[in-house]
């Protein structure tokens, strides 16, 4: 039967490409990611042929994404870049049962994604919620995801706390109480935001404050830790919802630039021990080269949380979490990048304390993003040079959901057997008998499209 989505099979199941959130110009390819890419077509329709089926039928297996990582490595290790790699049997390639268990999910595995995004997709059909529920539920192994926020100012909100509210009563409507939390938008250095916690706490139930230090009336942002920071802290702390998601790193631009590093979070973790701060992007910059730290350096991106950490005396599996989205995603791109990333963070802020992120649906269903992490490892040569731990099942497990669900005060054991037995999980369990990917993202791939969103008050 001839597939319904992509039946040339074009799309490959692990995306490589330009694609961004919407907060950061969006960065070409390298000359690697186009060999990755030409190569996992070429290796696709190879291994096709020998299972006698169709490319698009081959690409949505499991052998589909672990032939896809395969090829990537090909291409990196072309390419000197050998630090970080997909940890994958060349019999994956072939075999759909090792393939499953190279990139499936684990037994028990809870998959929370902390930065999720409802955006009524440009390009996909169907739009809106329905869209959100299949890329997120249907189409990845999520279990839960809490719905964020980009900034704005209060007028043109693109998408507001009550169009988050309906795709959570959507899933509530199928059953799915305890699929998404919601995140209250609070841009305190903004006339009117500080008043609105309240409200956001008793009508919406909000589980966490998100909010984008770089932004704010003409430009200008704020740090936490200056006098309009510890107005909102201290409001937070009154309201008794005392998790805070700070977007730092992949700056807006130039204005207010130093807002956007992370020199205030070493100082407020200190100060306020009792709220946990998350921290969106974990600082990540796209374009700083991400390398062992170094303090004497002073590099921006990752650094920048690191050496605030270190310079306040903040240690690992204290009450900072670093967030992977859109940064992990990134740097799919470059795994030698992606290993001293990972290390560093899980260094600084301790195994207990990195929290699953994708930012999705603006990349579209965050599962190649959950494929290639579960694959994902760092050398042997980097974990010896640098003291970097190893990517494990216990680690991975712990970053995938059992740290953001200690973040929201959930119990893991709970959610997942909940879950797996919900509508969702029942209206899942018959998609899968025959699913139809569209291995498609949302957000903008050139600079043009950037600024277009940017016009339409999207970021």
């Amino acid at each position: 039967m001839k597939a319904r989505t992509d039946p040339e099979g074009a799309r490959l199941p692990i995306k490589l490409d330009t694609t961004s959130n919407g907060e950061f110009v969006p960065v070409p390819l390298s000359p690697a990611n186009r060999e990755s890419n030409r190569r996992a077509h070429e290796a696709a329709a190879r291994n096709a042929r020998r299972l006698d089926i169709s490319k698009r039928e081959f690409l949505v297996s499991a052998c589909g994404a672990a032939s896809t990582l395969l090829a990537f490595n090909e291409a990196n290790a072309a390419a000197g870049r050998t630090g970080g790699y997909f940890d994958l049997p060349q019999e994956a390639a072939l075999d759909q049962q090792l393939a499953r268990v190279q990139v499936g999910p684990a037994k028990d595995e809870l998959i929370f994604d902390v930065q999720g995004h409802f955006i009524d997709t440009p390009k996909g059909n169907p739009k809106g919620p329905e869209a959100f529920i299949k890329d997120v539920f249907m189409d990845s192994d999520t279990d839960l995801m809490v719905l964020s926020f980009v900034p704005s100012t209060r007028e043109s909100e693109p998408v507001t706390i009550q169009a988050a509210d309906t795709v959570r009563r959507i899933v509530e409507k199928l059953e799915g109480t305890h699929r998404l939390l919601l995140h209250g938008r609070v841009n305190p250095n903004q006339a009117g935001d500080l008043e609105t916690m309240d409200e956001l706490k008793e009508r919406w139930g909000v589980s966490a404050w998100k909010t984008y230090t770089q932004y704010g009336p003409g430009g200008r942002g704020y740090f936490l830790s200056d006098d309009v920071g510890t107005r909102f802290i201290e409001k937070a702390r009154v309201l008794r919802v005392k998790v805070i998601c700070v977007h730092k790193g992949l700056p807006f631009g130039q204005r207010s630039y130093e807002h956007s590093r992370c020199s205030d979070i070493g100082v407020v973790a200190k100060r306020y021990p009792d709220v946990k701060f998350v921290i969106y992007h974990s600082g990540f910059v796209s374009t700083v080269r991400e390398q062992a730290y170094d303090h004497a350096a002073k590099r921006d991106g990752i650094d920048t949380l690191v050496r605030s950490l270190l310079d306040n005396g903040v240690k690992p599996g204290d009450n900072v979490y670093a967030e992977l989205g859109s940064t992990w995603r990134f740097l799919m791109r470059d795994p030698e990048q992606a290993a001293h990333a990972l290390g560093k963070l899980l260094k600084c802020c301790g195994p207990d304390n990195v929290v699953w992120g994708t930012d999705s649906i603006w990349y579209g269903s965050p599962q190649d993003q959950i494929q290639a992490f579960r694959a994902f490892q760092i050398s042997a040569d980097l974990r010896a040079q640098h003291g970097y731990p190893e990517i494990t099942p216990a680690l991975r497990a712990k970053i995938f959901g059992l740290n953001g669900a200690k973040v929201y005060g959930l119990s893991a054991e709970e959610v997942k057997r909940y879950a797996s037995r919900d509508r969702v999980a029942r209206e899942k369990a018959t998609y899968q008998e025959r699913p139809d990917p569209h291995f498609m993202t949302y957000g903008p791939r050139s600079r043009r499209e950037f600024l277009s969103l940017l016009k339409r008050g999207g970021a």
